[in-house]
């Protein structure tokens, strides 16, 4: 299983330019934030992610694409939100 830490990396590298926080709630449940590091924009944010489910490196991979799609989810909000305005 990784560590906090370990997890926090690989979602940096696989998610640069973009900083991440990590932070495990008290019910064991990891939200993750994703942000540019430079302005603070902060571009998504995952809560309720069950640690339990975060034991292998392919579930760890399941998240890196879950997270992927939620990112290219909001800027095509975010871009679509633009173009009504």
């Amino acid at each position: 299983m990784m560590n906090l830490a370990q997890l926090r990396a690989r979602l940096e590298q696989s998610f640069s330019p973009l900083a991440c926080d990590c932070s495990v709630d008290g019910d064991h449940s990891l939200t993750v934030k994703l942000y540019h590091p430079v302005s603070g924009q902060v571009d998504l944010v995952i809560s309720g992610l069950k640690l339990k489910a975060l034991r292998t490196p392919e579930s760890v991979d399941a998240l890196i694409e879950e997270l992927r799609y939620e990112l290219e989810s909001n800027s095509l909000r975010a871009s679509t939100d633009t173009d009504l305005a």
